[in-house]
């Protein structure tokens, strides 16, 4: 049986791995991973609009990994519409991209729940396998959270080398050609930021609990050995 000092670390390991798992599920059902001002630059040349004018012409949009919405601002006021990536809008995406996003947050999802039921197995006995032991443990937090990196870093580069937002905005646009003017990092995607962060803090965890600390003799049992040692 695990000391309790061991079983104090595999349990919170495990609460926090499973606090991975719902960062990630929250952040890939949420559409606010980016937000944005987009100009409607075809309405804004039509009437030559100037400075003081463009706010006419200025909408928002947000968008996730699976749907979004925007405004539309075309100088007859806003025009609300929601849109879904799937099955079409993401054709005209990088569509290799956005899928191996979707991939590499999957694969996370389901080893933070392998992390997390292999920390309640070492919270509650000492594995034989090495591989069940803390080194698994350290194994499986490794890979989620290389997963969630590589989906982030992969999710910047679409949005700053593919332009996905002003592809997203332009999206089945006949007429009017939209402009990005701003583009910003949300909630969501800071919270898959966030749950890489917290497989770290498990790999931390993990090393503390293989640390051996000097046990602290208390002043009765120093004493016994003193007298024992005197007998003898």
């Amino acid at each position: 049986m695990p000391g309790c000092f061991k079983k104090t670390l595999f349990a919170l390991a495990s609460l926090i791995s499973f606090a991975s798992f719902i960062l990630i599920v929250v952040a890939m059902g949420t559409p606010r991973w980016m937000t944005g001002k987009i100009l409607c630059k075809t309405g804004a040349d039509l009437v030559n609009a100037t400075d003081p004018e463009l706010v006419k012409f200025i909408g928002e949009i947000h968008y996730g990994l699976f749907r979004g919405g925007k405004i539309r601002q075309c100088g007859l006021g806003g025009r609300r519409s929601k849109f879904t990536i799937f099955p079409h809008m993401v054709k005209k995406l990088n569509t290799g991209l956005h899928v191996t996003i979707i991939m590499f947050l999957c694969v996370a999802v389901c080893l933070s729940l392998v992390s997390f039921g292999f920390c309640i197995l070492n919270a509650i006995k000492v594995p034989y396998r090495a591989i069940k032991g803390p080194a698994g443990v350290c194994l499986w937090n490794f890979l989620a959270g290389g997963f969630i990196a590589l989906a982030v870093t992969s999710f910047m580069a679409a949005v700053k080398l593919h332009h996905l937002t002003e592809r997203i905005a332009n999206f089945r646009e006949n007429v009017f050609q939209f402009v990005i003017l701003e583009e910003r990092f949300e909630d969501c995607f800071w919270l898959c930021v966030a749950s890489a962060t917290t497989h770290a803090v498990n790999l931390l965890l993990i090393a503390i609990s293989g640390i051996n600390f000097p046990k602290i003799k208390t002043k009765t049992e120093e004493a016994n050995v003193t007298a024992e040692d005197i007998m003898y």
